[in-house]
This record gives C-alpha cells, sequence and structure tokens, in this order.
C-alpha cells in the first residue's frame, strides 16, 4: 500500500466497514514508455460483504481514476467460475480478451481457465 501511494501509475484504494477492512482494488501501473497507457487492475471483497455493491464501487472508482489519469487500458483476469464478476466487468465497457486454458489449479484439485479481460478509454466510451 504505501509504495502505490507513493506512485502516481498506481492506485490502491480500500473499502471500510466499520473500521474493518472488507475489501480493496488496486492498479498496477509501469513507468516503461510504451505499457504507460496501460494498468493492471484487480478487485477481492470478503465473501460476508458479496453483494453489497462494494466491489462495483471499487471498479467505479478505479476506472475513474483510471479516465482521469490519462490511462488507456484496464486489463484484469478473473477465473471462469467468477460469472457475477465477469458479467460487472461487461457492464462497465470491458472486453474478453483471451482464455488461459487450465490456468489456475484449485484446492479441489481440478484446473480452471482464467478469462483475460480488457477496457479501452476513449472519449466515447461510456460505462454505467
Amino acid at each position: 500500500m504505501r509504495s502505490d501511494s507513493h506512485s502516481p501509475v498506481n492506485l490502491f484504494l480500500l473499502a471500510v466497514v466499520n473500521r474493518r477492512i472488507v475489501g480493496f482494488s488496486r492498479c498496477e501501473g509501469s513507468h516503461l514508455k510504451r505499457l504507460a497507457h496501460i494498468v493492471e487492475f484487480g478487485v477481492c471483497v470478503l465473501k460476508d460483504f458479496w453483494g453489497y455493491g462494494i466491489g462495483k464501487h471499487l471498479l467505479t472508482a478505479s476506472i475513474a481514476w483510471a479516465d482521469a489519469n490519462g490511462i488507456k487500458k484496464m486489463a484484469l483476469s478473473a477465473l471462469e467460475t467468477n460469472v457475477r464478476a465477469i458479467n460487472l466487468y461487461q457492464r462497465f465497457g470491458f472486453e474478453i480478451e483471451g482464455i488461459l486454458k487450465n490456468d489456475k489449479i484449485l484446492c479441489d484439485g481440478k484446473y480452471y481457465n482464467t478469462v483475460v479481460m480488457g477496457r479501452w478509454h476513449d472519449d466515447e466510451n461510456t460505462h454505467c
């Protein structure tokens, strides 16, 4: 968190309920010129707090920050089984750019695909 707060290409947001951290989001950029237009986005919300719009608010704030700071592309990845998140991302203009097959193995011993998504910002791009 500390390094993100000192870097103009990164953003770290916390969701706090009753002084308890219940979620966070992060945008990680690069100082390399060829990657300066893009950030990697990630979000996490405690399961007990799913369904309250916390992830949506973190995503909205992250998109606003990226757009205001000249970021042209936000990239992310989601487990294929996280359909609610994938649908949320699509409502905000993210498109599926690819699938990483059998990319993750979970505690059930099964392999799962990772969905790679991106959102391109231009002046005509609108979101929810």
